[in-house]
């Protein structure tokens, strides 16, 4: 049984309150110093922090009308192309702030001449170093091989940049409520977890998610694949109906990603859709619409917005991988071929 991961993911209500208190002013003054500065953004990352990046994307753009581009590195240290960027904020979001070839994003657009801000948990790296602004996360020192904390972390930092653009004060309210729902959501998950032994011997599954949640089907993908080392495919519910709801059939694992907001009654159809072809179910919601034809259903409040649900739906994501890969009798803490930082070029 692992107890480093589990204690970083029990870490997290406290980190994410801790991070809401101690750096939203902070996150004001980078707000007011930007703003007006840059016509869209765009995010380099790797891993679990391209998949928040991936969250940027929607909150950025729902709520700053902020067009979002993902980077694409191998173009600044590979082929050594870079993109000419105008008007840009370039945002780095790295857990350790060393690969080198997210650096080499913000390098380039140092010398472009545009804004760059450094969201990472060491903000003494070369990144921190070299970015206008730095956003720390406050996570103490992350051991286990597979992030949790500094997932939800980054998740956080995005939404209080977001909110502080926005000078949204009904948000801020709602993201400062979030952290004390948390601890009850990993109790909750912990409970249902009992259950997931009936998954031990799977080989494959998918994890669907949509609008704000497309992140969370990435990430819980990424944690399933790290720690249980079964074959996991991320999808939209859009982009599975164009072709891969082909493979799914009578016990064919398929996690959905749904809690209540804009897409709800899509993903409810979906969920029916999948009972219908015989599909194992887990589910991670807030509705019984969703959890009553559920084979597995991981329960999370009601009353939380869709803005800010990926930071409560990664947590159930994050036990059930880890308890998949226990029920499995895998080494949760070092995961086979993979290592703490790693750094790409």
């Amino acid at each position: 049984m692992s107890e480093i991961l589990i204690k970083e993911i029990n870490e997290q209500p406290h980190i994410i309150q801790n991070l809401v208190d101690s750096e939203y002013s902070e996150i004001e003054k980078i707000a007011a110093k930007i703003q007006g500065k840059f016509n869209y953004a765009m995010i380099a990352a790797r891993g679990t922090s391209d998949n928040a990046a991936r969250y940027a994307q929607y909150i950025l753009g729902a709520f700053n009308q902020i067009p979002v581009a993902l980077a694409t590195p191998s173009l600044y240290t590979v082929y050594k192309k870079p993109p000419k960027l105008v008007n840009a904020l370039v945002i780095g979001i790295s857990q350790s702030g060393v690969s080198p070839d997210i650096v080499a994003v913000l390098e380039h657009a140092k010398e472009q001449g545009q804004t760059t801000i450094c969201i990472t948990n060491e903000p003494d790296s070369p990144m921190g170093h070299l970015a206008d602004y730095v956003i720390p996360l406050h996570c103490g020192k992350e051991q286990s091989v597979a992030a949790s904390k500094t997932y939800s972390a980054s998740l956080t930092a995005l939404a209080m940049l977001s909110v502080a653009l926005a000078g949204d004060q009904d948000r801020r309210n709602e993201l400062a409520a979030l952290p004390s729902k948390l601890a009850n959501i990993i109790a909750d998950a912990n409970e249902t977890n009992t259950r997931t032994c009936r998954y031990r011997y799977i080989e494959h599954c998918v994890v669907i998610g949509r609008g704000f949640n497309y992140c969370t089907a990435y990430e819980v993908a990424l944690k399933v694949k790290e720690l249980s080392r079964v074959v996991t495919v991320p999808y939209s519910s859009a982009d599975f109906k164009h072709g891969p709801i082909a493979a799914v059939h009578t016990g064919f694992p398929v996690i959905l990603v749904a809690p209540y907001g804009e897409m709800f009654d899509q993903m409810v159809e979906f969920a029916d859709k999948m009972h219908d072809l015989g599909a194992e179910l887990i589910s991670i919601s807030n509705r019984q619409e969703i959890l009553k034809n559920s084979n597995l259903g991981f329960r999370i409040p009601s009353d939380i917005p869709e803005w800010i649900s990926p930071i409560a739906c990664a947590l159930p994501g994050q036990l059930f991988a880890r308890q998949l890969a226990f029920e499995k009798g895998l080494n949760i803490d070092s995961p086979v071929g993979l290592s703490k930082v790693t750094e790409t070029f």
